[in-house]
């Protein structure tokens, strides 16, 4: 497995983030615990979950789960680099109760305290911000961060689905305070979804945050789509988003001609679509979500594969990327 630093951080971690979103929903308890056993057994030590997962009356269920793992021993919390979100409701009865969702200080507080409960352990390698909260002053999220930091409840701060200039907003506001800042950004990004190239990774690389891109597959339409459907099966994708984009009349042939690419050169779909992650400058490592074991292996085995210079540019004239920033805006 490769590694690599998160960021302007001191943290090694590994190519590969495993992510748990479907431990809970989709996979079961049992079968979460034998993932994890062999993503840490094959080199995996990122783990990203967050607390909303396990989502509607099971909400934190997925970090109930990591957190059971983590009872296993074993020295499985230390080797592992843990990453959880904060932002959304966790009220199950799905009531707003005023400062039980978003960024506030005083739900920061209270939502960290629940995760580590729910997780089993003390500390919390990297606490994500899940959206961008307009609400809230980044003076006032920093405050909160700050004194975590000094309880020792985290150690880093990141964002996800942040746009360029909220990540350059929040790090002006940390440096200001003599704060760090987010070391981190989660991102949409892959071959068919580009556009964090234009602003998001930019920004991210100036202010030296690791990227961490999320649906690396892009709800499946990057994992053989078209094969699936010959074959009698579904586009699948938790949100069905692979089937609708395939309606698309130019979305399909895109996939057709992704996918008529790879067949030329012996290559699977989904191995590709993160391979080509692991090329792009700025990246730490894309979010794998697996369901099965099965699913695991084909991810570890794209941190192994090299894609040559024709694969590459061929990828590029079927999913052309915005170009460089701020050429790209130019006319």
């Amino acid at each position: 497995m490769e590694y690599t630093q998160l960021g302007r951080t001191g943290l090694k971690v590994s190519r590969l983030v495993l992510g748990t979103m479907n431990f809970g929903p989709q996979t079961d308890e049992a079968a979460a615990h034998e993932i994890m056993n062999a993503a840490l057994h094959a080199g995996v030590n990122f783990f990203d979950t967050a607390n909303v997962y396990g989502w509607g009356e099971n909400k934190g269920r997925t970090e109930e789960i990591i957190g059971s793992w983590f009872a296993g021993g074993m020295d499985r919390r230390e080797r592992v680099v843990l990453a959880t979100k904060v932002y959304g409701n966790m009220n199950v009865d799905g009531q707003n109760w005023p400062n039980h969702d978003r960024l506030s200080a005083v739900n920061i507080r209270r939502a960290v305290d629940a995760s580590l409960k729910r997780l089993r352990t003390d500390y919390i390698d990297l606490y994500q911000f899940h959206h961008v909260d307009r609400r809230t002053p980044w003076e006032e999220i920093w405050q909160a961060i700050d004194v975590l930091v000094q309880q020792g409840k985290i150690l880093y701060a990141g964002s996800s689905n942040h746009a360029g200039w909220h990540i350059a907003r929040a790090n002006e506001t940390a440096a200001r305070r003599g704060s760090l800042g987010l070391v981190s950004e989660q991102c949409l990004y892959n071959l068919a979804e580009r556009r964090a190239e234009m602003e998001v990774i930019p920004a991210a690389r100036a202010y030296g945050l690791g990227v961490i891109p999320w649906s690396p597959l892009h709800g499946g339409l990057l994992g053989g789509a078209l094969r699936k459907e010959q074959a009698g099966g579904a586009a699948r994708s938790a949100s069905g988003r692979s089937a609708d984009a395939l309606r698309n009349t130019a979305i399909r042939e895109q996939v057709r001609a992704y996918e008529n690419l790879l067949d030329q050169h012996g290559l699977e779909p989904g191995e590709t679509a993160l391979a080509w992650l692991l090329t792009r400058p700025g990246v730490t490592g894309p979010i794998v979500g697996p369901r099965t074991r099965e699913q695991l292996e084909s991810a570890l085995r794209a941190v192994e594969l090299e894609l040559g210079a024709e694969v590459l540019t061929a990828l590029d004239d079927i999913f052309p990327g915005p170009g460089p920033s701020p050429e790209a805006f130019a006319w």
